[in-house]
């Protein structure tokens, strides 16, 4: 059912305007392949300013979805490097000649504080970002794409909740449309 809101116009009359729907879609991904897969069908549509919160128990899969995701992206512009995981830096980041990616990990920050020092609120707006633990951000940003990564119910199937606004609803729809 669609949302109304009222908005005052010219004349002070009321209108009515229809709320786009936003996303919220939970996927079975039966393998690490398929969370490759669908870490690689994001990255195309992924843009400077783009904010991905990935959020999970530890060995959900959010590192093995974000590495997959950058070396799509890098693959793409022949700058194949190692994409080691950002446990003990906190942040890895890759600049790359469609845009720079960041991916932070902020498992083992100590205080919110820590988030400025390293610069992540100008790449919020600067480069596409890999949040894992977003939970520990002092403020999420409000565009941000949340991706919850669950274990599934056999092996190395995993449970993606993803949610996100009605512009991202727009974005996913097409790799979203084939899938079960």
């Amino acid at each position: 059912m669609p949302l109304h809101f009222p908005l005052s116009s010219a004349g002070d009359s009321l209108a009515l305007m229809t709320a786009q729907t936003s996303i919220h879609r939970t996927l079975t991904l039966l393998t690490p392949t398929a969370t490759a897969a669908m870490a690689e069908a994001l990255a195309p549509l992924l843009n400077k300013g783009d904010v991905l919160l990935l959020s999970g128990p530890i060995g959900a899969g959010k590192s093995y979805f974000a590495r997959s995701l950058i070396r799509w992206r890098m693959a793409q512009v022949d700058a194949l490097e190692d994409v080691p995981s950002p446990t003990f830096t906190l942040v890895q980041s890759y600049p790359l000649s469609d845009g720079e990616i960041w991916h932070a990990d902020l498992y083992r920050l100590n205080d919110p504080s820590e988030i400025e020092e390293l610069g992540l609120m100008e790449a919020f707006e600067d480069a596409i970002c890999l949040v894992e633990w977003p939970d520990r951000l002092p403020d999420v940003p409000s565009a941000a794409l949340s991706l919850d990564f669950t274990p599934g119910d056999s092996g190395d199937s995993r449970q993606l909740t993803i949610r996100g606004d009605a512009a991202w609803a727009t974005r996913l729809a097409a790799i979203l449309e084939n899938t079960p």
